[in-house]
């Protein structure tokens, strides 16, 4: 077995500039949307300040995240601090159901209780459409971003990623404009019926949209904490290259687990030749282990187990991992 630092990958940079391009532009759309409730009174500007702050921390914590995930292996934590980002990621759902969702229902049925006199809405409209702006600017970052690794359909690619970071912006982001489209059409809806509920509908509706986010976001950073195989396509080109060594009659299983988002474990039961030497075995495994990270750097740390076939069979009987993926 051989393990290494987690592989640094080039996209460390982007997802930086897709975490900080986002929490700039909430900062200050936070700070537009509340200056505007104060002035027009309405709830679902209100609902939407405080989408945007909850917003702004998320991408903190996500900032805080990747950096921590970054920290090199020690005797305490021999794979590395990847599972950090996940993680925090799973603390930035929470946040979003409790901190967005929760307070934007409170808020619209405060207001369907007790609705405000209508104000003028032309500020709400002006921080509405700037909002509209900067969110759909954040969005196309990650959008961009997101397309440059992506080989599926996109929602095979979100639910395939392991990296909570870019698509947890994308999700917020998601959210931001549909909440931005829902105020819009609550602040009008209410002066045009003159009806000042209608305002705290749109503030549920937006509640709903991040309560959504929010449970689909949770169930991804829980599989990723619990732990995920690598890429299907990765581990059927382990399977092939261990097929391909003459040396190696069977490949009992092949098992990944990642660590990080760019970083993977794999274990390796394969049936080796009967005549082959205690030294040429480890010469054998050190040049599968070389060959196999040249060809898929983000394998952090390899384990080849040299295993008769008929023990492994016993061992792994019932289960689906003592066979190949599909080809």
């Amino acid at each position: 077995m051989t393990s290494r630092n987690p592989h640094a990958s080039a996209k460390g940079w982007r997802e930086n500039i897709v975490v900080l391009g986002a929490l700039f532009a909430n900062l200050g759309i936070a700070v537009a949307k509340f200056i505007a409730a104060g002035v027009s009174g309405s709830s679902a500007m209100l609902t939407e300040g405080v989408h945007s702050l909850v917003d702004s921390g998320n991408q903190v914590l996500l900032l805080y995240g990747q950096r921590k995930a970054r920290k090199t292996p020690d005797t305490k934590h021999p794979f590395g601090y990847g599972r950090e980002l996940y993680f925090w990621a799973f603390v930035v759902a929470i946040l979003i159901f409790a901190g967005g969702s929760g307070v934007s229902i409170y808020e619209g049925i405060v207001h369907i209780r007790h609705p405000e006199p209508l104000r003028d809405p032309l500020i709400n409209y002006i921080v509405l459409g700037v909002a509209f702006l900067f969110e759909g600017t954040s969005w196309a970052i990650a959008v961009r971003e997101f397309n440059a690794t992506r080989r599926d359909s996109w929602w095979s690619a979100i639910r395939a990623s392991k990296d909570p970071a870019g698509f947890t912006v994308l999700f917020e982001d998601s959210a931001a404009l549909i909440g931005l489209v829902i105020a819009a059409i609550g602040v009008w809806a209410s002066h045009a019926t003159g009806d000042p509920r209608l305002d705290g509908v749109a503030s549920i509706a937006i509640g709903f949209v991040l309560a959504a986010v929010a449970v689909f976001l949770s169930r991804e950073a829980k599989g990723l904490l619990i732990g995920e195989s690598a890429d299907d396509e990765h581990v059927r080109h382990i399977w092939r290259l261990l097929d391909q060594r003459p040396e190696i009659t069977h490949v009992n299983h092949v098992r990944t687990i990642h660590s990080a988002p760019e970083s993977v474990f794999v274990a390796v039961s394969a049936d080796f030749e009967d005549s082959l030497t205690l030294g040429e075995g480890e010469r054998i495994i050190e040049d599968i282990e070389t060959e196999l990270k040249s060809v898929l750097p983000q394998l952090s740390s390899i384990y080849i187990r040299p295993e008769k076939k008929a023990e492994a069979v016993v061992v792994e009987r019932g289960e689906e991992l003592a066979s190949p993926p599909p080809r």
